[in-house]
């Protein structure tokens, strides 16, 4: 009976989101895989420091003017700490249908 009770839950909630019924379920499934690599790489700041991160984000309103030299730095190491290369070519990796060479994950070996 669980099965029953999960596709009635998932129905629930597709009836309240709009336009979730017209998303093709490989979408879905790749947008659910997304979010769980961004929590993966979101969770290696420290609590302290995500509330840094979003109180730096919302000062700066997208604009780094909006911030001093030292906040400039501060979010720039932050960010640094969640490793976007490494996260946007685990995105691209998931959505490729060929594989991405190690080289675009991780950067040359030199480094």
């Amino acid at each position: 009976m669980p099965g029953n009770l999960t596709h009635a839950a998932i129905a629930g909630g597709a009836s309240r989101i709009p336009g979730l019924r017209r998303l093709p379920v490989f979408k879905l499934l790749a947008i659910g895989e997304i979010a769980l690599l961004a929590r993966s790489h979101i969770v290696r700041l420290e609590p302290d420091e995500r509330r840094r991160l979003i109180e730096l984000l919302r000062r700066g309103r997208g604009r780094s003017s909006r911030l001093s030299l030292d906040e400039r730095d501060e979010l720039q190491q932050l960010i640094a700490k969640t490793e976007p290369r490494l996260f946007a070519g685990l995105v691209a990796d998931k959505l490729s249908p060929v594989p991405i060479p190690r080289r675009l994950l991780y950067g040359s070996r030199r480094r």
